[in-house]
């Protein structure tokens, strides 16, 4: 199938049609399925078909600690001060990899390795050392791994920048949000704009290979024009990705975020303004939609991959890396292998206990049966390619069900043509693509052929829009 053209196009009235709560696919099942009645026999068994199959690694590594709260935060973080408890759970993380690689084939090697949070650099240098000794003793790298970390500009330094970078990491990942001082404020999460640009300077100077940076879009206080400012600084830093989040207000499910004053948040009709001048001007200015919000310039390898049909996804978001087995380390870190997802514990004291009594930091997972994993094709392939080879899929499953797509999905397929009749997407001879205007709403065009959202209506979901 001829690969689909990399454009968007914005259309208020489908927005404000499909915007409803929707996940976001990082993973299918969502991660909403996970139950805890989940052992770790299962996820035994899943790391031992890796070994057999010599399927890479993408280790995940979850530093919880903020020294502040942000109010906008969605994250597992635990906020503090005192330095000092991230000693302990770093000896608890050493145990986790021991636990984890006793298990896994030393043939198989590290193809990508995230650390993030809460706030990766709230570790000092020594312990960051610590951990990254652990992780090379224990596992093998791959020579060109994919290897990065989230910061904060505000705990950062140039002699810290550089360390990073000479210890092996190659990209780096850091939030703005706005680069406007009331907005800032009223997230607590002041960042003057000097800082921000020397920390970039750092950064370039050091030689990382990619800079991903994070905006928010519907925060406190945002109007049009101090987002359009902040686009327009942004595009000054040039970094390689740009991630434009939908600020999601949920302070039921996130207490902190009651710290926002809720009658400054921007009106929806804003919000859709701001998102179509975002758009505008970061297409304009080169960058290329890949897909939910993320956007990277021409020459970046999520861009490349996407040309050419591999652009892959997992709880990290979109990567290059295919067929991975992810393994999660620390609190609330999930690993993703090929027919079991699995969460660690969400509070230290259980994380330490089942590490203490020797047993997987499990809190809940699943099982992946035939039909999800015939889904979880379909729907990133939709979310990653922008498009489904219908051939590719009866390829690689006829056999398993017996039966042809158009049969196995016939209900799915139905509804779909509401979508067809709105311009979301284009029913081919053989195959689905997402058209420009879809391409903001592949959220809604994915969840037509997931099985879990359809029965359960989850409103904990954010919006797609």
């Amino acid at each position: 199938m001829k690969l689909a053209t990399q454009t968007v196009q914005f259309n208020s009235d489908l927005l404000k049609k499909y915007d409803q709560p929707l996940p976001r696919y990082t993973s299918y099942p969502p991660a909403t399925e996970l139950k805890d009645n989940f052992g770790d026999l299962d996820f035994r068994a899943a790391i031992a078909v890796g070994n057999y199959q010599k399927t890479p690694l993408s280790l995940y590594f979850h530093i919880p600690f903020c020294e502040t709260a942000c109010y906008f935060c969605g994250c597992n973080t635990i906020i503090t001060k005192r330095k000092e408890l991230a000693e302990p759970y770093l000896k608890y993380l050493e145990r986790n990899i021991q636990q984890i690689s006793a298990l896994v084939s030393p043939e198989r090697q590290v193809h990508q390795l995230h650390w993030g949070g809460g706030t990766p650099n709230y570790l000092d240098l020594r312990q960051v050392n610590f951990l990254w000794d652990r992780i090379n003793r224990y596992f093998s790298l791959d020579d060109n791994a994919e290897i990065s970390i989230e910061i904060n500009p505000s705990y950062v330094n140039k002699r810290y920048i550089f360390a990073l970078k000479k210890l092996g990491f190659n990209r780096i990942s850091f939030g703005i949000q706005d680069f406007n001082s009331q907005v800032q404020a009223a997230i607590n999460r002041v960042q003057p704009e000097p800082m921000l640009f020397d920390v970039m300077q750092w950064i370039r100077e050091a030689g990382f290979e990619s800079v991903n940076v994070d905006l928010i879009y519907g925060l406190p206080f945002q109007t049009l024009d101090t987002f359009t400012k902040t686009i327009k600084k942004t595009l000054e830093l040039e970094p390689d990705r740009i991630a434009v989040f939908n600020f999601a207000y949920v302070p039921w499910m996130k207490p902190v975020q009651k710290q926002i004053p809720q009658e400054a948040l921007p009106q929806p009709s804003e919000k859709l303004d701001i998102l179509q001048m975002t758009i505008e001007q970061l297409t304009t200015n080169g960058y290329i939609f890949i897909g939910m919000d993320h956007f990277a310039k021409p020459n970046d390898e999520l861009t490349i991959a996407q040309q050419a049909g591999q652009l892959h996804r997992n709880f990290q978001g979109y990567t290059t890396k295919p067929e991975s087995d992810l393994l999660g380390f620390g609190i609330t870190s999930i690993s993703m292998l090929h027919d079991v997802y699995i969460q660690n514990s969400k509070q230290l004291k259980d994380y330490y206990q089942a590490i203490d009594t020797e047993v997987m930091p499990i809190e809940k997972g699943v099982s992946l049966n035939r039909d999800d994993i015939l889904r979880r094709t379909v729907i990133m392939e939709l979310m990653c390619q922008f498009q489904l080879d219908i051939n590719d899929v009866e390829e690689k499953y006829h056999i398993a069900f017996d039966t042809d797509f158009y049969e196995y999905f016939a209900r799915e397929l139905s509804e779909l043509k509401l979508l067809e009749a709105d311009g979301l997407i284009r029913m081919l001879p053989n195959g689905i693509e997402v058209t420009p205007t879809g391409r903001l709403l592949v959220r809604n065009i994915a969840s037509i052929f997931d099985a879990y959202t359809r029965k359960s209506k989850n409103v904990a979901f954010s919006k797609a829009i």
